[in-house]
């Protein structure tokens, strides 16, 4: 069976912390505040993934409240969202995302931002699309208070093994 999931993240630009999307720290003098490394392109797409199988969003997985995880990876957050879908049977085929920005360029950093997000999820590169457009100068984005994500994940999910599905019904 074939799914598909949506997700948006949005995190704010603040001083003091590194910019990191698609975990590619990326020069800048401002980076986005969060509890983990806020990396909204990684949350977009965990998103994604998880709502293509009716799985609840990253913030009930990963939620801020937990110091366990503070400052994770969202690359790791990627991991084990395809961990959670391993236990549905499922994994991740193709995602597209899109990141809006007016600074800094993403272009010179997209192409490792893809092997990154596929490496997490366990797809060929090819499978992962970034892009990455302006927000021209209108609303958040186009001020420069932050960077926002979005993403949609094609999901494959497979039937049960017979030893489970004798436990569904």
């Amino acid at each position: 069976m074939t799914l598909l999931g949506i997700g948006y993240d949005v995190h704010r630009l603040v001083r003091g912390r590194k910019l990191i999307l698609g975990g590619v720290e990326i020069p800048h003098d401002t980076g986005l505040d969060g509890h983990s490394d806020a990396d909204a392109l990684c949350h977009a797409i965990a998103d994604a993934a998880l709502g293509a199988v009716g799985e609840r969003d990253i913030g009930y997985h990963f939620p801020n409240s937990d110091e366990s995880i503070r400052g994770i990876s969202s690359l790791e957050i990627l991991r084990r969202v395809a961990l959670i879908l391993a236990g549905q049977h499922a994994r991740v085929v193709n995602v597209d995302s899109t990141i809006i920005a007016e600074a800094p360029k993403m272009a010179p950093h997209i192409a490792a931002m893809r092997e990154n997000i596929a490496a997490a999820l366990g797809v060929p590169a090819r499978r992962v699309g970034v892009k990455a457009t302006t927000n021209e100068t209108l609303g958040f984005a186009g001020r420069g208070e932050g960077i926002a994500a979005l993403a949609i994940a094609n999901v494959e999910q497979g039937e049960p093994p017979i030893s489970a599905k004798r436990a569904i019904v």
